[in-house]
């Protein structure tokens, strides 16, 4: 007997009762708009959302049935970036429209030669780590800014 694919058509950033499962994804895999998954415990389903989505750590998407699936940042491969002067290298990381994790004593950004490059020439230490990301949504909402329509 096979069992029919649910859909989720519904994403919220917030629980709304307890989560029936998880599904852990990286940043990239986290903007999304129709596509396959599966629960971190195997259970396939489809998201067919309206429109593109960056969908938060702790976001639900809704199951056709009701049931919610807690969204959840894997880790992944990141540089961690520090130094003496961050809110300069900040800057810079920010001027290249590079999505950015701020923290108080580093940043953490995805993998790019070119950009750690830039960032060691100003004088900051970058160290390879693996972690979930969950960068600064836009100045205009929450999520990713791709282009420069305000």
């Amino acid at each position: 007997m096979t069992t029919a694919i649910k859909t989720a058509r519904i994403y919220h950033d917030h629980h709304h009762s307890q989560a029936h499962a998880q599904v852990s994804l990286d940043y990239d895999g986290r903007f999304l708009r129709r596509k396959m998954l599966a629960t971190d415990d195997g259970e396939a389903f489809l998201v067919d959302l309206a429109q593109t989505k960056s969908l938060d750590h702790g976001g639900i998407l809704v199951l056709e049935d009701g049931r919610e699936i807690e969204i959840i940042a894997a880790p992944e491969d990141l540089l961690e970036v520090t130094g003496d002067n961050l809110l300069r290298l900040a800057w810079h990381i920010g001027n290249r429209h590079t999505p950015c994790q701020i923290e108080e004593d580093r940043l953490l950004i995805q993998h790019d030669h070119v950009i750690r490059d830039m960032l060691e020439k100003l004088g900051a230490e970058i160290r390879e780590t693996v972690e979930p990301f969950t960068p600064e949504g836009g100045a205009y909402g929450h999520g990713r800014t791709h282009g420069h329509a305000h």
